[in-house]
């Protein structure tokens, strides 16, 4: 069956180190000497830029957070309409990180040249919170209650919305060529070209929207046929549900968004991307083989529930890099994410 493509990255670093050819298996990459060290500093400077405002913004519903950016594109068109980049932002579905976050990712997109429109969705929860727990939390083990999960994650705030947050995504992306000719000028945009990214949970998010059409018919947010993207570059994505609910990813954030480990059975097959393939859209990960906030481990979980299903995600693991520098234009590693952006985008 096919396996994974783990290539060289743009930027010159090799892609899979130390991989098994052909199965998509996590590299064995070494930690930093100073892996926390590593960390902070990573999330520094990504967190480190001002803010970029939009050219225009423009609601797709009446709650204040049913709103999308858009950057005009700024850099080289190639002669013709600009792709347009949905931009979906992490932090672990809680309202502590809205989009703001990736707007210097939003405008370096806008400087290569593509229309960018960064979305914004309801979150759960107010106030504080981090994207992953402060302290290592072994993980549960295989058949154990994953309502253990949530224990030490008390004090930060819900993850998600249920169904808000999944309405929301559904109904921006439904909306957005339509938004997009309005607020940027339908002479300017091509939608035949909609490619859609998005990191940590904004990752889930993006390859979520990318399999409506394989959810159950019965689910609010199935689609009769396949949306309209040219592809999906997820970073770093929580990929994975079922992985993720037992490495405790963002410290109980997937049991929350699916309303709690009462709901998780039933609301999985609606909600989990690895559950919903094959889904006949380019499909592309990026992520850090030193990620300590979303493990390597939970793409390598959704490659190879792809594989299973007969499809070939491509895969670019980045060596030395933790889960921030994707979404920082200072970092190399958004030098991978702007061309496997521009892949499928051209």
């Amino acid at each position: 069956m096919p396996a994974a493509d783990a290539r060289t990255s743009p930027s010159g670093t090799e892609a899979a180190p130390g991989a098994v050819p052909g199965t998509g298996a996590v590299p064995r990459a070494a930690e930093p000497e100073d892996a926390a060290a590593a960390e902070e500093a990573e999330e520094a400077s990504a967190f480190g830029h001002d803010p970029v405002p939009p050219d225009a913004t423009a609601a797709y519903g009446s709650h204040p957070d049913q709103v999308v950016d858009f950057y005009r594109p700024r850099g080289p068109a190639h002669g013709r309409p600009a792709p347009l980049v949905a931009v979906l932002h992490g932090g672990a579905w809680r309202a502590a990180y809205d989009r703001a976050h990736v707007s210097p990712l939003a405008a370096r997109l806008a400087a290569e040249g593509f229309a960018v429109a960064s979305v914004e969705y309801r979150r759960g929860g107010a106030g504080g919170g981090h994207e992953g727990p402060s302290a290592p939390i072994p993980p549960v083990p295989p058949g154990a209650d994953p309502s253990a999960a949530q224990e030490g994650a008390e004090a930060l705030p819900t993850a998600g919305r249920w169904p808000d947050t999944f309405d929301d995504v559904a109904a921006a992306l439904d909306a957005l060529p339509r938004l997009a000719a309005a607020a940027l000028g339908a002479d300017a945009i091509d939608p035949r070209r909609v490619v859609v990214t998005g990191h940590s949970a904004g990752g889930h998010l993006a390859l979520w929207a990318a399999a409506r059409h394989v959810l159950p018919p019965e689910s609010p947010w199935h689609r009769s046929s396949p949306p309209p993207f040219r592809g999906v570059v997820a970073l770093a994505p929580i990929a994975d549900l079922a992985s993720s609910i037992r490495l405790r990813v963002c410290s109980g954030a997937v049991l929350d968004l699916l309303g709690g480990p009462d709901h998780a059975a039933a609301r999985l097959p609606h909600a989990d991307p690895a559950a919903l393939l094959p889904t006949g859209i380019a499909t592309t990960i990026v992520h850090g083989t030193t990620d300590n906030v979303v493990p390597p481990q939970v793409s390598a979980a959704f490659v190879s529930a792809a594989a299973a299903a007969g499809e070939e995600p491509t895969v670019a693991w980045l060596p030395a890099t933790g889960h921030f520098p994707l979404i920082d234009p200072a970092a190399p590693a958004c030098v991978t994410v702007v061309d496997e952006i521009a892949q499928l985008a051209w």
